[in-house]
């Protein structure tokens, strides 16, 4: 039950108490409303190409990147041997005079800057190295002239000065020839990891790829020291060669079905096309069975297509199982010039990955993932979604996520749904995840734990691991040692800066829990749910900052949000609230003083239990705090006040609670 909240003014100091117990004594200090409603000031100031509303602004631009590229791996040597062409667009308003491009894999050279400081049980302690990135070739074609480059590799990065400069809405085209050793099973998000059967590749990160040139910092070279990263948008044609008896998946769809799949092969993925439930494309009788191949000797090649993405990643492996289902979204067109495709939720993965409760139900959480989340945020916009079982990162890439074969549920479910609700946070968002990890960690975690309440009438519910609300289940309760940990990073801190050890409590449980609190606790799920899709659509496929979030959100939802963006963060602040003295007459309104002692002062029901079993609750709004830090209510007229309590039901992280309750003796 609801009642209207009163507040009144405290006179002369402490109201006199009727019979109750005595008052906790108070060492703590009030918080000072001048202080936490202050005016904030966002990073980034709105102009012509970010407006004050958090939309793009009127002049919004963004560089594009298309990619053609021709590979092949060399399963005898472990070496991915490549050539790509890349289309690149120049829609800024600056001539630029070079191109700044990501080379991932230098990451696994030893002299590599990952390695100092490098994290406990990574490659780079273990001693496993290999050569990184060899650049063979590089040329840039300009006016329909090739010249060619020399490359000033840094670390991770490359750099080419162009032989003249890209002017405003001019295109340059950059081919480049690389190869690289694909490391073993310690690589970790691109590795080669050994199976009953045969070699799983899980290739990712793995050719050379533009770097974002933006209007907030220009060209964005931090160099990859093992967190995330930040790419331009564009359509990829890619192919791959392996050996014959390889099967090989990957982002987008494939284009070539007739050339590597047998009839077989594509009979079933038309029934699984049509189907809710899996149908198998490769079986266990498959793997070991050579006719099961359209081809018996040599190589195959591959042929995928992806548009407006921005990136994309495979695997290949002769010890694949393979199933598959529909996804129920409309059909979509892969690649320029060619037809519709339904769209399938698809895994895949060794024997080892089979057993009770493993792999046998991976494509029910793929179709659950991209359904439940394409109905709540934003449509999927990719062909396929596929669920790899390998070397285990837990890593996400455009259409195609890299799990480990030994997951098991609930486990199984939860890195299924997280790795795949990337494709919305940041595939389809496109944020600097090397700077701002919570817009890309933190709200896809807030949007699993509304999945894993969703799924099979909440099998996996709550959302209980590493990424959210680990001890208990109860966000409210788990988040308190870390707003209380005076060495806790603050979610605004860049994301090399965030050590292991808070990686996940701050970046991904904090991260996710300060969005659910403002849906739940702040703003309801009707304005915060449209607010939100409006964010999503209105930066799909494009580079928002944090600013551009904070204030599209508060713009959208009508709400002065500056204190609670300020306090969940900038800062690690959080609510405190303490019971004062209680006034109780027979037949008049009690009043209950109530102290905020917190810097974020977030909405808090006060809950008065009553002697003939019935309670009332009271919603105290941020904005009572707005004056004073010590405020009285008054309670509506019912006799037999026995107890009152603050956040009854531990939905807000109050980080004291030992002063919420107050029982009343008659």
């Amino acid at each position: 039950m609801s009642v209207r909240l009163f507040l009144l003014p405290l006179l002369g100091g402490v109201l006199a108490p009727a019979a109750l117990l005595p008052a906790p004594t108070f060492a703590k200090t009030l918080a000072d409303p001048a202080t936490v409603f202050a005016p904030l000031t966002l990073p980034d100031a709105p102009n012509v190409y970010r407006s004050g509303a958090g939309l793009p602004g009127p002049q919004y631009w963004q560089n594009r990147t298309d990619y053609v590229i021709h590979s092949r791996i060399d399963t005898q040597a472990h070496v991915l041997h490549g050539s790509e062409t890349v289309t690149y667009s120049n829609n800024s308003p600056e001539a630029l005079d070079v191109l700044w491009l990501q080379l991932d894999q230098n990451i696994y050279r030893a002299d590599t800057r990952a390695a100092v400081g490098a994290i406990p049980g990574s490659h780079m302690m273990t001693g496993d190295h290999t050569d990184g990135m060899t650049i063979e070739h590089v040329s840039v074609v300009q006016g329909g002239r090739e010249v060619e480059v020399t490359p000033l590799i840094s670390d991770t990065r490359m750099q080419l000065t162009l032989p003249r400069t890209i002017d405003p809405h001019g295109v340059a085209f950059v081919k480049i020839d690389w190869h690289y050793t694909i490391p073993g099973p310690w690589g970790g998000r691109t590795a080669v990891t050994p199976t009953r059967e045969g070699d799983i590749y899980e290739v990712a990160q793995w050719y050379p790829r533009l770097s974002v040139y933006d209007d907030r910092r220009g060209w964005n070279t931090l160099p990859y020291l093992g967190q995330e990263f930040f790419l331009e948008y564009g359509s990829f044609d890619y192919s791959v060669t392996v050996p014959w008896n390889y099967t090989l998946v990957g982002s987008g769809a494939l284009l070539n079905p007739e050339q590597v799949l047998t009839p077989v092969e594509r009979n079933r993925l038309t029934k699984a096309a049509q189907s809710d439930t899996r149908v198998m494309i490769r079986t266990l009788d498959d793997i070991t069975d050579p006719k099961s191949h359209l081809k018996q000797s040599g190589e195959v090649t591959w042929h995928y297509g992806m548009r407006n993405t921005r990136d994309v990643a495979f695997a290949a492996s002769p010890a694949f199982v393979w199933d598959a289902a529909r996804i129920n979204l409309p059909p979509v067109v892969p690649w320029t010039n060619y037809h519709a495709v339904p769209r399938l939720a698809m895994s895949v993965y060794p024997r080892e990955g089979i057993g009770p409760h493993g792999w046998d139900r991976s494509t029910d959480y793929v179709k659950h993932a991209i359904e439940y989340f394409s109905s709540q945020w934003f449509e999927y916009p990719w062909p396929n979604a596929i669920n790899l079982g390998g070397h285990g990162a837990g890593m996400e890439y455009p259409g195609i996520v890299f799990d480990g074969i030994s997951d098991r549920d609930p486990q199984l479910f939860w890195i299924t749904t997280h790795e795949l609700g990337h494709g919305w946070f940041p595939m389809i968002v496109g944020t600097d995840e090397r700077r701002n990890a919570f817009m890309d960690e933190g709200f896809n975690t807030f949007i699993d734990v509304y999945a894993s309440d969703h799924f099979n009438n909440g099998e996996f519910a709550p959302k209980r691991d590493s990424e959210f609300a680990p001890k208990t289940g109860n966000p409210a309760q788990d988040i308190v040692p870390v707003l209380t940990d005076p060495d806790a990073p603050v979610l605004m801190i860049a994301a090399d800066g965030v050590s292991e050890k808070y990686r996940h409590s701050v970046t991904y449980f904090k991260g996710a829990y300060g969005l659910k609190l403002l849906r739940e606790q702040i703003l309801g799920p009707v304005r915060f749910d449209a607010a939100f899709r409006r964010y999503i659509g209105e930066w799909a496929f494009k580079h928002p900052s944090p600013s551009d979030f904070f204030r599209l959100m508060s713009s959208e939802a009508g709400e002065d949000l500056g204190w609670f963006w300020r306090g969940w963060y900038f800062t690690n602040a959080a609510p405190d609230y303490a019971l004062g003295d209680v006034h109780h007459d027979a037949g008049k309104p009690a009043t209950v003083q109530v102290r905020n002692y917190g810097t974020l002062p977030l909405p808090v029901i006060l809950r008065a239990d009553y002697a003939d079993g019935k309670s009332e609750d009271l919603r105290i709004p941020t904005e009572a705090w707005r004056q004073s830090s010590d405020i009285v209510v008054a309670l509506p007229v019912h006799d037999g006040l026995k107890a009152v309590t603050l956040d009854p039901d531990h939905v807000i992280p109050d980080i004291d609670r030992s002063d919420n309750r107050l029982a009343i003796t008659p």
